[in-house]
């Protein structure tokens, strides 16, 4: 039912199988866990897969933990009432999945994510058309490059494919040109990779390391890219779940502007 309109009270739930509230509450801190649903006051939203995108079909791998973890610690970034840019990618959808419910006004150009956070009405949602990357639903090329350059946002959270000295890549042209508009448009901009991403490079170089404003990124980062980041005077956020409770911990290190 949560799944089919993307929101549903208490009361409404308990209808619909005939049982108690508390009952209801229960079952929805078990699915709360899973990260199929959003609990807020008076009801619950629906986070989990789409029943019409379904680009992560995946998310059993052994990296989407660490990328629910880096999510949630950049959720911890945005305020209320704030304006952000969600890239497409994986660990922005986790990201996404955490800013359900909340005030805010989010552009995107992932259709995972609009489709997601169409179902919070508190959200005001801006989508950015063009050209759609079929295997990461991503609206990309000329015609969102032109939206991009007519917009301005607080945050940034872009994914990428590769990063090494040179700064950072992705694999596919056009959609570096895209993030490129992305990086313009925002007053700081956060690069959400887990460590697995470090000292890879792809097709397409996006920017250099200095050139955004913070990384976050996972605890198994090595004491060697910590320092590379912190030489080029990026703030660096560490995510790592937490072992018992499925939470997560921040670890920050405070590097020079």
């Amino acid at each position: 039912m949560i799944r089919q309109t993307g929101f549903s009270s208490l009361g409404e739930l308990a209808e619909s199988v005939s049982v108690s509230e508390s009952t209801v509450r229960r079952d929805l801190e078990l699915l709360e866990q899973s990260g199929d649903v959003q609990r807020t006051h008076g009801g619950v939203f629906w986070t989990g897969e789409s029943s019409t995108i379904r680009a992560f079909e995946g998310r059993t791998d052994s990296t989407w933990a660490v990328k629910a973890a880096i999510g949630s610690v950049a959720a911890e970034l945005v305020e209320e009432n704030d304006t952000i840019l969600l890239d497409g990618g994986s660990t922005t959808y986790e990201l996404a999945r955490r800013l359900v419910g909340r005030q805010l006004q989010v552009v995107t150009n992932s259709l995972p994510v609009a489709h997601l956070l169409s179902s919070s009405d508190s959200i005001d949602l801006v989508t950015i058309g063009g050209c759609v990357r079929g295997r990461m639903a991503v609206a990309i090329g000329p015609m969102a490059d032109a939206m991009l350059r007519q917009i301005n946002v607080r945050l940034a959270f872009l994914s990428v494919a590769g990063i090494n000295e040179r700064g950072f890549f992705n694999n596919n042209m056009m959609l570096v040109e895209s993030e490129k508009a992305m990086l313009a448009a925002a007053d700081r901009v956060y690069v959400v990779a887990d460590s697995t991403k470090f000292g890879k490079v792809s097709l397409s170089h996006l920017c250099g390391l200095g050139d955004v404003h913070g990384i976050i990124s996972d605890t198994g980062l090595s004491s060697a890219w910590k320092n590379r980041i912190e030489e080029a005077g990026v703030d660096l956020v560490l995510a790592d779940r937490d072992a018992h409770q499925d939470e997560f911990e921040v670890i920050t290190d405070d590097c020079p502007e």
